[in-house]
């Protein structure tokens, strides 16, 4: 008999991928930022009237990492340690849903990094700031779906 989802884990599971896709959106403007002042573009506003607005989004991705990452950290322990010690609890519905949505979502963002990649490269415009940030999303991506990924196989046996 499958599990039946009590509030408490619908909202944990809930908070485990709301806060996973908002480090991980931080995380990427983080980085995007900072090849953003590394690699500047001459043509863009921020190049041409300073690097105000690139701080701005830098001190906002790291003050939501600083807050949110450890939330996603300690959720996903406490989901861990639940599950160790419930083994029914894998099988519910809001966790399967999320777990695939967040699998499907980082599919379809890996394979549109790559058609953009190979579209640019059709066009001869890849520049290094081009490719940081494509490599930055393919790892982002990429973990996420290699995580969750392992986690269904781990479920299965």
């Amino acid at each position: 008999m499958p599990a039946k989802t009590a509030p408490k884990d619908f909202f944990l599971h809930l908070l485990a991928i709301v806060t996973l896709y908002a480090s991980a959106i931080s995380f990427l403007t983080l980085v995007f930022q900072i090849v953003n002042i590394v690699f500047p573009d001459p043509i863009s506003p921020e190049g041409f009237y300073g690097l105000s607005g690139y701080h701005n989004r830098i001190r906002w991705a790291i003050a939501t990492l600083i807050i949110v990452f450890p939330v996603y950290l300690w959720t996903s322990w406490f989901l861990s340690k639940d599950l160790r010690g419930h083994k029914e609890k894998r099988g519910l519905w809001i966790r399967k849903w999320l777990v695939y949505f967040t699998l499907f979502a980082a599919a379809l963002i890996i394979i549109g990094d790559l058609v953009t990649l190979i579209n640019f490269f059709l066009q001869g415009e890849l520049t290094i700031r081009f490719i940081l940030k494509v490599v930055a999303v393919l790892f982002v991506a990429g973990s996420v779906f290699g995580y969750y990924l392992h986690d269904i196989k781990q479920n299965k046996e």
